[in-house]
């Protein structure tokens, strides 16, 4: 069968890398994106680039709250909204220059066939379809969700001025952004969630420093709450929880994860499961020569991790043999202030799930002294290995976490031993030097 074109991808989010590499390489290619203005995807609009920046700024905020200080700064948000703004134009811009060899089609794009898409009332085919339309948020059964009182991330990260205070609900990576930025800033911040402690997954010693980070900064914890049913009203959004407790807040922010958007898929088309579209460890969906990539997959939501599973998926149709991908080892973090989380690998607790017997390379920063000056003294490194020293993962809660990990990600990548990691001599006075006790402990 003759196909219009060699290779299809639906959304213009990370997808569009596969689209600069297979177009590169000499295939006919086309992309289809919902809004053009949008091409680069949630994370770059409405996602971790414009959180970072946010995060960024509080951080200046968080700071001249010190006593070494005098007087105090305020965000100017209109000011912060508009250098936004521009940015992402030119982010964006500079993306539709990198796809100039593929075409650029604008449209709500459906496969209602195999190698068949659908935008508007035309049809085009395609020999390869990558399917990569990310997810969106998640709203729970009761919550009024008006984009004005009760919020997503979506209407958060275009405020042109802050709240007087703000609830979010979640405690996950967005709730715990926000909530960081929004106490940094100043506002009067409560965050709610189900469980007993934050980051319920991550070692016991780091969830517990988290909690006390959120407290230092001014964040109102409201732990093991359900909400019922939220609603804005005249008076506010009204939450009533599972429990029988309300109140009343000016605005509350939804941030209890994201669902795949399989709004492009026809339905019965394609497996389907509870996370998303269905594939296998390369990609594939049921239907030979069609692929999920990203968030619309359900294997893992990061941006990062969107970007390599395209890129794997465009090598193999190139012949060009990649490297199974290891979605274990992909860096995962979140950014807080004054300190992030992260981790990659197998952390504690799914060592102790799949009882696995490990060695823990724990160092508190507690005492250091350039940890006492960037304000990281709960701080941790806590790094795995197994029995016979092959490093496992690891876990940190300091500045820059995300930055931090990345010498762990190398070594589980190239299969390193404790004994080798030892070896290694950091930079001092560092926090990365903090990492390398830690090695040291194992």
């Amino acid at each position: 069968m003759k196909y219009e074109y060699d290779i299809c991808f639906i959304g213009g989010g990370l997808n569009y890398v596969g689209a600069v590499v297979a177009s590169a390489a000499g295939l006919k290619t086309v992309l289809i994106e919902r809004e053009m203005k949008h091409l680069g995807g949630t994370c770059l609009h409405n996602g971790c680039i414009p959180s970072k920046m946010f995060l960024h700024t509080a951080e200046g905020v968080l700071r001249s709250r010190d006593e070494l200080y005098e007087g105090s700064l305020h965000i100017r948000m209109a000011r912060l909204f508009e250098k936004k703004e521009k940015m992402l134009l030119d982010s964006t811009t500079a993306i539709v220059r990198q796809c100039a060899k593929a075409e650029l089609i604008e449209g709500e794009a459906k496969l209602v066939a195999p190698h068949t898409v659908e935008i508007a009332n035309t049809r085009l085919t395609a020999h390869y379809v990558l399917i990569g339309t990310g997810s969106k948020p998640f709203i729970p059964e009761g919550i009024d969700y008006d984009g004005s009182g009760v919020v997503t991330s979506d209407e958060v990260l275009n405020l042109k001025e802050l709240p007087e205070k703000i609830a979010i609900y979640g405690d996950g990576a967005i709730g715990l952004e926000m909530a960081s930025f929004f106490a940094a800033a100043g506002m009067e911040t409560e965050l709610i969630w189900r469980r007993e402690r934050l980051l319920q997954r991550a070692h016991p010693i780091i969830s517990a420093a988290m909690s006390k980070q959120m407290d230092a900064i001014g964040v109102k914890r409201l732990p093991e709450r359900t909400i019922e049913s939220a609603k804005t009203t005249k008076r506010g959004v009204h939450i009533r929880y599972e429990n029988g407790e309300e109140h009343y807040v000016p605005h509350l922010l939804v941030a209890t994860g994201r669902h795949a958007d399989l709004s492009a898929v026809a339905p019965g088309l394609l497996s389907v499961g509870k996370q998303g579209i269905e594939t296998d460890e390369q990609f594939e969906t049921s239907l030979k020569e069609h692929y999920a990539v990203g968030d619309c997959n359900g294997k893992l939501q990061l941006a990062h991790a969107a970007r390599a599973q395209v890129l794997y998926v465009v090598d193999e149709i190139l012949g060009r043999d990649p490297e199974m991908l290891d979605l274990n080892h992909v860096v995962r973090f979140i950014h807080t202030l004054p300190m992030s989380y992260a981790t990659v690998g197998m952390g504690k607790d799914a060592l102790d799930a799949h009882g696995i017997a490990c060695k823990e390379g724990v160092f508190p920063l507690r005492g250091i002294p350039y940890a006492r000056m960037h304000d990281a003294e709960e701080g941790s490194m806590i790094v795995y290995a197994d029995e016979e020293g092959f490093i496992l993962g690891a876990e940190i809660l300091a500045p820059n976490a995300e930055e931090l990990i990345s010498t762990v990600a190398m070594a589980l990548a190239g299969e390193m031993d404790a004994k080798l990691a030892k070896r290694t001599i950091l930079a001092h006075p560092t926090f990365s030097e903090s990492l390398e006790r830690a090695y040291g402990r194992l």
